[in-house]
């Protein structure tokens, strides 16, 4: 009798349920393709690195307005065109405004950094409104919306405070330019902090400096994200710390799966659920596996996220592959077309929809 009820109140939950919202599509668990797409189809996938900015500078000196040169809708000589990340699902991106450190390193000579990431960031904002499929957003809100219309969200990143040419008024410049967030460091010491690659080449870690503290409150006020990617181990405990706002690594790793200093130690991983943060994975072979890198492949990624669920959990961790600022990728993972592949690939290790869907972009817009 109570199994007939029971049976009864499921049949009528159907038939309301399809009253309200038409067919139901029911996909089976193993089924990793399906749910993927299911998941592709409602939840925008934010990638939190990407440099073809920089090869706009390198490769056509920003002239972005030549379509003899520029051609992004039909396919670059690079990880990223509209083609591969259409069929990838890509529903949001950071794209970086990166310029290199100072070539001669001085930390209170701002050299040219500044001039040069304003021609950054006005190739990036061009390049956003030549594409019509790209839609330009400065807030979390802007970013359903943009992937309610079927366009791919768009925002800017700086990589490294020594673009702020040491003055904290220029990091107030750039948020009004519309840049969402600062990497402390790049592969360079900056009157702010010290780099991971400084202590990895044998320098002291500095850790962050007064004036640094300075740069992080400021950020703090203007609701800027704090990248901590780059970032000296030292200074990422120190900026823990102090900031009131969470924190991002924009495009890292797992320090204890691959002993690089560029890497998340455990025991910052661990101080993210308080702080509210989270780590975007990248798919840099060297990052991934340090011993081996020629071995690191799409399921060396999935190790990553999943040592980061293991010790942060769900809430806080993110992709940030960093296509387009370097050529030695993930096997398996060959440009941005491939999310699927991954989203995939974590669902065979037992992740949930839901899970997928905080992985996916839902960690970053909250």
């Amino acid at each position: 009798m109570l199994a007939r009820a029971s049976g009864i109140i499921v049949l009528a939950l159907a038939i309301l349920a399809v009253y309200r919202y038409g067919t139901i599509n029911v996909v089976d668990v193993a089924d990793y393709k399906a749910r993927a797409d299911r998941i592709l189809r409602r939840t925008p996938l934010i990638d939190g690195h990407n440099d073809i900015a920089y090869l706009f500078r390198v490769e056509l000196q920003n002239k972005i307005n030549d379509d003899n040169i520029f051609t992004f809708r039909q396919g670059l000589a690079s990880h990223t065109d509209l083609q591969r990340m259409r069929k990838g699902r890509v529903g949001g991106q950071f794209w970086s405004v990166f310029v290199e450190c100072p070539a001669l390193g001085h930390l209170d000579d701002p050299s040219h950094s500044v001039r040069d990431t304003l021609e950054q960031v006005d190739v990036a904002k061009r390049f956003i409104s030549r594409i019509d499929d790209l839609h330009y957003c400065e807030t979390s809100s802007c970013v359903p919306e943009a992937f309610k219309r079927g366009r791919i969200a768009s925002m800017l990143g700086a990589e490294g405070l020594h673009q702020t040419g040491s003055s904290i008024a220029v990091i107030r410049q750039l948020f009004d330019l519309g840049v969402r967030y600062i990497t402390v460091t790049h592969n360079c010491d900056n009157p702010y902090a010290t780099a991971a690659s400084t202590v990895t080449s044998g320098g002291a870690d500095g850790g962050l400096t007064e004036f640094g503290a300075a740069g992080i409150r400021e950020m703090n006020r203007l609701g800027m994200m704090i990248d901590l990617s780059h970032t000296s181990h030292r200074a990422m405990r120190q900026i823990l710390n102090m900031t009131t706002s969470p924190v991002i690594f924009s495009h890292s790793a797992c320090y204890e799966l691959a002993r690089s200093y560029r890497n998340a130690p455990d025991d910052v991983l661990a101080r993210l659920p308080s702080n509210g943060g989270l780590l975007m994975v990248m798919f840099v072979k060297r990052f991934l596996n340090a011993e081996n890198p020629d071995a690191a492949n799409i399921e060396t990624v999935v190790d990553h996220i999943m040592h980061i669920v293991q010790i942060a959990g769900w809430d806080h961790v993110g992709i940030g592959g960093d296509f387009d600022g370097t050529v030695t990728l993930a096997e398996g993972i060959d440009s941005v077309a491939d999310y699927p592949k991954l989203v995939e690939a974590v669902m065979r290790r037992g992740a949930t929809d839901e899970d997928v869907e905080k992985l996916l972009g839902g960690n970053l817009l909250r």
